[in-house]
C-alpha cells in the first residue's frame, strides 16, 4: 500500500475514533426512581424523585426509620417558575422558596469536560458490567461538579456537587423507570396556595435542596 493509502486509512481511523468520543448528553424526558443522598457531615437518607423534563419539573420525597418512627420530607421543584415548595404533610405547612435553575439535574451541560469511562461491574462479558462515563465541570457560582451517566440512555448514576461552605454532596440514583406514575406529582397540595415567596431566602439549587432534606430527615428524628 503506498503512503497516500496509508494516510487515507490512518484519516478514517481517526475519524472513526472521534466519532466514538462520548459527546454531552440529555435524560429520557420523564423518568422515576430511587435516590440516596451522602453529605460531608456524614448524613445518609435515600427516597423517590420523579422528573419531567419537558415541563422542566422535578418531585423529590425521602425517608427516614428511627426505630418506629418514619419521618418524610417533600420537595416540589418547578423550573419554568424558579421555585421550591418545601413540603411538611405531618403538619400540613408549605414553604415557598426561590430556586435557582442554572443546573437541570439529568442532562450534562455543555461546557462540562469528559473526565473518563469506566465499567461499573466487568467488561469480561455481556451483562456483566455497565460503562458509564463521568463529567466534571464549575457552576457559574464556583461550585465544582462531577455527573456519572450511562453510556447508553444518559441515565444518572451519581451526581457530586462540591461548595466550599458544606464540602461534598453526592447523590446516587437506582431503579429508573422510563415515565411517570403520576403526573399529579408535579402540583403542590391545596395548603401549597396560600404560601408567600420567602424573598429573603437563598435561591436553592437542585444539591442545596436536596443536602437540606437529607438534613431535615435527620434533624426530625
Amino acid at each position: 500500500m503506498n503512503s497516500v493509502g496509508v494516510l487515507s486509512c490512518f484519516s478514517l481511523l481517526l475519524a472513526a475514533a472521534a466519532g466514538q468520543e462520548p459527546k454531552p448528553c440529555v435524560s429520557p424526558e420523564m423518568l422515576t426512581g430511587g435516590v440516596s443522598v451522602a453529605t460531608a457531615s456524614g448524613l445518609m437518607t435515600s427516597g423517590t424523585v420523579a422528573y419531567d423534563a419537558l415541563g422542566k419539573r422535578l418531585r423529590a420525597r425521602h425517608y427516614g426509620n428511627f426505630g418506629n418512627i418514619t419521618v418524610a420530607v417533600d420537595e416540589l421543584m418547578l423550573y419554568h417558575q424558579e421555585v421550591m415548595y418545601e413540603i411538611n404533610w405531618s403538619a400540613m405547612t408549605c414553604r415557598k422558596l426561590p430556586l435557582d435553575t442554572y443546573f437541570m439535574p439529568l442532562h450534562i451541560p455543555e461546557e462540562a469536560s469528559l473526565l473518563g469511562q469506566a465499567f461499573l461491574g466487568s467488561s469480561s462479558s455481556w451483562g456483566m458490567g455497565l460503562l458509564t462515563n463521568t463529567w466534571v465541570g464549575q457552576f457559574p457560582n464556583s461550585d465544582m461538579y462531577s455527573l456519572t451517566f450511562t453510556e447508553i440512555g444518559c441515565l444518572p448514576v451519581t451526581l457530586s456537587n462540591y461548595s466550599p461552605k458544606t464540602g461534598w454532596t453526592t447523590i446516587s440514583t437506582y431503579n429508573w423507570v422510563i415515565g411517570l406514575s403520576s403526573p399529579q406529582d408535579f402540583f403542590p397540595p391545596p395548603f401549597c396556595y396560600d404560601a408567600k415567596m420567602e424573598k429573603s431566602a437563598m435561591p436553592q439549587t437542585f444539591f442545596s435542596a436536596m443536602e437540606a432534606m437529607a438534613t431535615k430527615v435527620q434533624s426530625m428524628k
